[in-house]
């Protein structure tokens, strides 16, 4: 979920900062040239995410929040941000929002919530939008100084967030990545990409554990290939994110919903083959696919009255993004005005457009791990004999050479790394969430030293392992007996016959979600 108009401000969500605005009032620099500027945002800051808010985002089972900021946003911790900039004069408006965010950044953590800082608007503007901070044209790609001083304003941020992370005891863990740029628009891919090294290089030296996620300017492929090149020199782990809307252009607004639907429903159909295509590929390299972005609103051309089709909408997307992806992020958490249950997840929520939760919940009693340990160990190994007997049967109808061997490792591995973060799970999260395993791929990847040829088997059966170890976990009523046959039958029969079958994911959000 994004905290959208929360820090980096977008006049469609809230009015009420702009009222002293100066003309065009679109951006948060027209708000910073208005008057009453600096009481105006403070009191925004204040209101507009607050506890009762954050309990609410707990409740629905969500675990991760984005909170775009603007560069500008920093300066309450290093005034160099501002130097050169649009903003150099506006030091004591935006000062008070450091101590802000570093806020939301605890309570998140006191609510369970992980946390994604976006760079949202950057030095130059990296895009012709107004929340990219100013009504101004973007000079980004075009300014050497701005591309360097984003740069330099991502360390000052990564090394702000772990100071302000180390400061507390026991020390803040919620940090999930920094998104680099927000929607980047370059002139063509190998400035942006030369832009993503350098910002990573220089990252990296600081702290080589923190997430980078980097925009994909809607060219999944194109940048599965820049991260595919960039990993093995990266010990990042490198997240491509991916923004999905269906009403902006003449194509979406003359597509009825159902059609919309069935486009993200249909295995086959373009983007759920690009989302499993590049799922794959960014999982083999240590690395994954997020949806930063997405809604349930649809163009009014596209809706035509049928029943729930804006929730079947909804659901379409939910279910791609958790087969596919390692995260999803839905714009935006509300809006100013009630009502509109395609862009504000509250009244979504209300609408019946959204579930009213999502991710797994604790049911029934939680046996104590030291004492279940022996009736888990049994099941594992029924269910990967099974599961290894299906993947062996299939497989037999496809002449080559295979090590089916790797399948009952993998297999076993991917249940013992999904059962770590399902027992880390606490126990008193008024809300019952549970923690589950993400960014599938990159575990697989990095629980075997051995990534040859037949490193698809392994894979295969770390993936199934820890589909395995979470419906053990929670069955929905089923029993046991069921549970084992259901996990091993059918799934290999569901692949394409290839030497190399694709991977489908099935994970929601990093860490955490």
């Amino acid at each position: 979920m994004v905290t959208g108009s929360w820090f980096v401000l977008e006049r469609w969500i809230t009015d009420n900062p702009y009222r002293y605005a100066r003309p065009p009032g679109q951006s948060d620099l027209d708000v910073a040239r208005g008057s009453n500027a600096r009481q105006t945002l403070e009191a925004h800051w204040d209101s507009w995410v607050v506890e009762q808010d954050w309990a609410w985002i707990a409740a629905r089972g969500l675990n991760t929040v984005r909170i775009p900021i603007g560069y500008y946003h920093l300066c309450g911790i290093d005034a160099s941000v501002l130097a050169g900039t649009a903003f150099q004069d506006f030091h004591s408006v935006f000062s008070g929002a450091w101590a802000r965010i570093a806020k939301a950044i605890e309570t998140a953590s006191r609510w369970g919530l992980g946390v994604l800082i976006d760079l949202h608007a950057a030095p130059g503007k990296q895009n012709d939008d107004s929340h990219a901070g100013t009504s101004d044209p973007p000079k980004f790609f075009s300014d050497k100084r701005s591309r360097q001083h984003t740069i330099d304003v991502l360390c000052i941020l990564l090394k702000a967030l772990n100071t302000h992370a180390q400061s507390h005891n026991p020390p803040l863990v919620n940090i999930v990545g920094i998104e680099l740029l927000n929607e980047p628009h370059p002139p063509n891919d190998s400035d942006l990409q030369a832009w993503y090294t350098s910002a990573i290089q220089s990252l990296r030296a600081i702290d080589p554990s923190i997430p980078f996620y980097l925009g994909e300017c809607w060219r999944t492929d194109q940048y599965t290939d820049y991260v595919e090149r960039l990993s093995p020199s990266s010990s990042a782990l490198l997240v491509l994110d991916h923004h999905l809307y269906r009403c902006f252009t003449a194509s979406d607004n003359s597509t009825p919903a159902h059609a919309h639907t069935q486009a993200l429903t249909d295995p086959s159909a373009p983007t759920p083959q690009a989302f499993a295509r590049a799922a794959e590929k960014l999982g083999r390299a240590g690395g994954g696919l997020v949806i930063g972005e997405w809604s349930g609103a649809l163009n009014p051309g596209s809706l035509t009255g049928a029943p729930n089709e804006q929730a079947d909408f909804v659901r379409a997307q939910l279910a791609l993004y958790e087969r596919c992806c390692s995260g999803w992020f839905f714009w935006t958490f509300k809006k100013q005005w009630g009502g509109d249950k395609g862009w504000g997840l509250r009244d979504a929520v209300g609408a019946g457009v959204f579930p009213e939760r999502v991710g797994l919940q604790k049911w029934g009693t939680v046996l104590d791990r030291s004492v279940d340990a022996p009736r888990r160990a049994r099941v594992r190994d029924e269910m990967r004999d099974r599961a290894l007997a299906a993947h062996t049967r299939y497989w037999s109808a496809h002449p080559g050479k295979y090590q089916h061997w790797r399948f009952g490792d993998g297999f076993i591995k991917g249940w013992e790394a999904s059962y770590v973060f399902l027992d880390s799970s606490p126990r008193n999260d008024p809300s019952g969430r549970v923690t589950e395993l993400g960014f599938k791929g990159a575990w697989a990847r990095q629980t075997t030293q051995d990534h040859g040829w037949g490193y698809w088997e392994y894979e295969h059966g770390f993936m199934q392992g820890g589909e395995a170890a979470t419906r053990d976990f929670q069955p929905n009523g089923d029993d046991e007996d069921n549970v084992i046959a259901e996990v091993a039958l059918g799934k290999e029969a569901q692949k394409e016959a290839s030497p190399r079958p694709r991977r489908w994911g099935w994970k929601r959000e990093p860490q955490m979600e």
